[in-house]
């Protein structure tokens, strides 16, 4: 069955490329398409009707015509603007950094329903202004599942017992946590608290209505933070760079 020439969905722009004096590269994240790109004609003139429905971090209704190359905007409509994200450089900064880890962890033209589920939930739990440093643990965690890369947290990966409740470590490259017997396998695995221990899992575990705004201790969630960007690091094997921005800003807002 051929394809159709035109065709809509619903859609959140996690990345925008300027192309020439006035058009521009739009990357969507959608529910069924996966992360797929459309050319905007004109879009950065001042008189473009399409300006405000395609900003970064934006879910709208967007409509395409089949390019040879690259499909063409032809429509889009806004079904939610995030407008908290717009008004707070904080919660923008973390927009955008769930925007980034979307980008490298998706695949072109690929269906992953759930993690488009999971990135909505994140961008709207933002904008409530709950607790974004546990939004963004969940939402890595989550990322790292959809994507297929889900970490053991319960058991050691290296002999299979049952962790105890004490200081255990993560390695990103064995894909979880070691006991302290099989550390040596990974000496460069991160110590872990069992506090710390305990929030990942009950991240890991949990759906949104469950997570709790309030009651963790910063400093285990601190820990999680740092094991969870390491992880992400190794999976892509570079820097993410939104992280060492909200880091710096984080130190700025004190």
């Amino acid at each position: 069955m051929p394809e159709e020439r035109e065709y809509r969905t619903e859609a959140i722009v996690i990345r925008k490329t300027k192309l020439g004096e006035a058009d521009s590269i739009i990357t969507f994240f959608t529910p069924h398409r996966g992360r797929i790109q459309g050319f905007a004609k004109s879009l950065r003139k001042p008189k473009s009707k399409l300006a405000g429905h395609l900003e970064l971090l934006t879910y709208s209704q967007v409509s395409f015509a089949r390019g040879r190359n690259i499909d063409t905007i032809t429509g889009a409509q806004t079904i939610d603007a995030f407008l908290p994200l717009r008004n707070n450089l904080w919660l923008s900064s973390c927009g955008l950094y769930v925007a980034e880890l979307v980008y490298h962890f998706t695949p072109e033209g690929q269906e992953n329903f759930t993690l488009f589920r999971l990135t909505l939930d994140t961008l709207r739990r933002l904008c409530r202004g709950e607790d974004t440093e546990v939004s963004l643990r969940f939402f890595e965690l989550h990322l790292a599942e959809g994507a297929g890369y889900r970490p053991e947290l319960d058991t050691c990966v290296n002999c299979r017992s049952a962790l105890a409740e004490t200081t255990n470590f993560f390695s990103p490259q064995a894909g979880g946590m070691l006991c302290p017997s099989c550390r040596q396998m990974q000496p460069t695995g991160f110590p872990v608290s069992p506090a710390a221990q305990g929030i990942m899992r009950h991240l890991q575990r949990a759906e949104y209505p469950a997570i709790p705004a309030t009651g963790i201790d910063p400093e285990s969630l601190h820990e999680v933070e740092k094991i969870s960007g390491a992880y992400l690091k190794y999976l892509l094997e570079k820097d993410v760079r939104s992280a060492a921005w909200l880091e710096m800003l984080k130190k700025s807002l004190g």
